[in-house]
């Protein structure tokens, strides 16, 4: 396998000066497995605008986990093979000479994983066509040199074999974004920029009212590239800026392709620059030999994915770089990303990046906290800066307070569920959660709030910083004083602007559970009309492995004891921590006992069943599934169906047999 993330060379589109012609035939994802096989089958289906095309496709859809153990053009082989129905197979995408995909809305949602696009593109994919694009999904896109489009009407006109002006898919983007994809890439975009061909623009807005995210940026924008010097007066929506950055992450499904980019544009030789601020993790794959099936053995995919550790480990140890790495006593990892960011790492009003769409977790400490793919991360690397497009906010008011049996999870799965986010319109924003109640949240629970935050479409999810942020940090790490974070303390100004205001009032809330397929199909836990038995419950992820979800999970135990209740027959469930602080956290507080007298499985720190790759994930199409992980996409955590549900509710169903909440126990 060739060690290289380099774009493959392009066919299937013509360039005439500012114009471009498609080449390839154009593949309709009719809502319809019958429809796209006819497609796969050198059958041209004519364009039906008003006929229903699949919406909400994931990235584990376009490249499930496994096959992001590769890293080069092989992912063309498997571009869109998790998609829903199986109608897509191996090399079929790469052998039907498609050079136009046309889908439904929010087109790439979920993970960050740049090995989406770069699949499609590998696969002779020049065009990606939705209703809707995902922020991440479409820098990534953006950066490899993938067009996307939101212009249906453009259909017709390519099928005509029209030139099409390559400012059609500009139209409407920041400067940098436009010169990127005029300049074929993001690398190529800063070869010109560091030669002086390339001036992004320096900040000019003048004083205004700011959301919080807004201030970050502000305060750490460039505004003199020669010298580096940071602090711009203020900043608004659109405004593309580069910021300087202070934690850069990568974890194991990515440091390969991150750092084949880095030495492929940059050369072998290459450094990157302050490696004390880049950490690296190898937490999604700690458990994946004892999921791993048959299968997938004999395609060599055990050799391919522990070759991403080996890279890994050699890429950190010859940059210097900060790896927390597996536990050589085979306990886990020492920490899944985000958890140790909270824990170890992110600070009040920091710019944070990682390789991961929850990167904004870390918004709950007041930090503008993102995800980004492989080749943004192996920039910054390079610059330590991350190009930002600023981001229209969202306010969240919280008001009222949670009843017992309520938590975080709930209101997530709840305003999720609401139509402004459910139909893709917050797609790119910031969700800024405030109000007199998250002062009554811990910080795991306003950690939960800003996980999701991706989940509905958001680029991050941020909480204004206050005294019990302060005191969690400076009891977590020695030598932090509240006194010396105070001047992190910002808040968004009383009169900043926001597209849209919501007040949630956590009075009226109650129990909730998404529905199979998309963690936006929330409903009340009452509302369900029939009994959904359960085979799995899994407790853990970033989303419900951190201190606060072990004591919910404790909580519904113990009355499940007290009443000589244990984990119902025919139902494993599996309790797994974030880190080897909470594993410390449960021990102290004799929940491990608790958890096998209860007769739970306890896994040691690691991602395991969300990302596919550890216990607790199904086996087949009709298991079902009730977790507290962050996304129930098809494919995600198995072939099964996967229930979202809170810690409470998790371990209730556990018990019950069945979708329950803790008052049914």
């Amino acid at each position: 396998m060739s060690a290289t993330a380099n774009p493959p060379s392009p066919s299937g589109i013509e360039t005439d000066g500012d114009r471009v012609r498609f080449t390839g035939r154009v593949l309709f994802l009719y809502d319809s497995p019958d429809a796209i096989r006819e497609q796969l089958d050198g059958i041209d289906l004519p364009w039906d605008r008003e006929r229903a095309r699949i919406d909400n496709i994931s990235t584990d859809e376009i490249t499930p986990g496994w096959v992001c153990f590769y890293f080069d053009e092989t992912l063309g082989e498997y571009s869109l093979v998790g998609l829903r129905g199986g109608a897509i197979g191996r090399n079929d995408l790469a052998n039907g000479g498609f050079s136009v995909v046309v889908s439904g809305r929010s087109k790439g949602c979920g993970s960050s994983r740049e090995t989406a696009p770069y699949s499609e593109l590998a696969a002779g994919v020049r065009l990606v066509i939705a209703e809707s694009v995902e922020k991440i999904y479409g820098q990534n896109c953006q950066n490899i040199g993938l067009l996307t489009s939101t212009d249906l009407g453009l259909v017709d006109r390519i099928l005509a074999g029209e030139w099409i002006p390559r400012a059609e898919f500009t139209h409407g983007l920041d400067p940098v974004a436009r010169a990127i994809i005029e300049r074929g890439g993001l690398f190529a975009y800063n070869r010109a920029r560091l030669a002086g061909e390339e001036s992004p623009p320096q900040p000019a807005t003048p004083a205004r009212a700011m959301t919080l995210v807004e201030k970050i940026i502000a305060r750490h924008a460039i505004v003199d590239a020669t010298t580096g010097e940071t602090g711009a007066i203020a900043v608004k929506p659109g405004d593309a800026v580069f910021v300087r950055t202070h934690v850069r992450f990568s974890h194991d499904y990515t440091t390969a392709m991150a750092q084949a980019a880095f030495k492929a544009a940059l050369g072998a030789q290459a450094r990157v620059t302050e490696p004390e601020t880049v950490f690296a993790f190898r937490d999604h794959l700690t458990f994946l030999p004892l999921v791993m099936s048959d299968a997938h053995k004999e395609m060599g995919l055990d050799v391919q994915s522990a070759l991403l550790g080996t890279i890994q480990r050699a890429f950190c140890e010859e940059q210097g770089i900060r790896l927390y790495d597996e536990k050589p006593d085979g306990s886990g990892s020492e920490a899944i990303c985000h958890n140790a960011v909270l824990e170890d790492l992110g600070l009040p009003a920091d710019i944070v990046v990682g390789t991961d769409s929850h990167t904004c977790t870390a918004g709950a400490l007041g930090a503008f906290a993102f995800g980004v793919g492989s080749t943004d991360m192996a920039n910054t690397w390079y610059t330590n800066d991350i190009r930002v497009t600023v981001p229209e906010s969202v306010r969240l008011e919280l008001i009222g307070h949670l009843d017992e049996g309520v938590s975080a999870k709930d209101v997530m799965i709840y305003i999720m569920s609401l139509p402004f986010f459910r139909d893709s319109r917050a797609i790119g924003t910031v969700l800024e959660f405030g109000g007199p109640a998250v002062a009554s949240l811990s910080l795991d629970e306003r950690a939960t709030l800003t996980n999701m935050a991706v989940e509905a479409g958001a680029t991050t999810g941020i909480i204004e910083p206050d005294e019990v942020v302060l005191a969690h940090l400076a009891q977590l790490r020695p030598g932090l004083s509240v006194d010396g974070l105070r001047d992190r303390l910002l808040a968004a100004d009383v009169d900043a602007r926001y597209i849209e205001r919501f007040e949630i009032d956590l009075d009226a809330l109650v129990p909730m559970v998404a529905t199979p397929g998309d963690p936006r199909n929330g409903i009340p836990l009452t509302s369900l009309d029939r009994e959904i038995r359960i085979d799995i419950a899994y407790g853990g992820s970033c989303t419900g492995g951190k201190m606060a979800d072990m004591d919910m999970y404790a909580a519904v135990l113990r009355t499940a004891l007290d009443k000589g209740r244990q984990v119902a027959d025919g139902v494993d469930l599996y309790i797994q921590f974030g880190s080897q602080r909470i594993k410390q956290y449960a021990i102290e507080r004799g929940y491990l006992d608790l958890f096998a007298a209860a007769g739970a499985h306890v896994i040691d720190p690691s991602c395991g069943a969300c990302i596919k790759a550890g216990p607790g994930v199904s086996t087949s199409a009709d298991q079902v599934t009730v977790s507290a992980i962050n996304r129930n996409f098809p494919g995600r955590s198995g072939p099964g169906q996967v229930w979202l549900a809170s810690p409470l509710v998790v371990a209730a169903s556990a018990i019950v047999g069945r979708i329950a909440s803790p008052d049914e126990i």
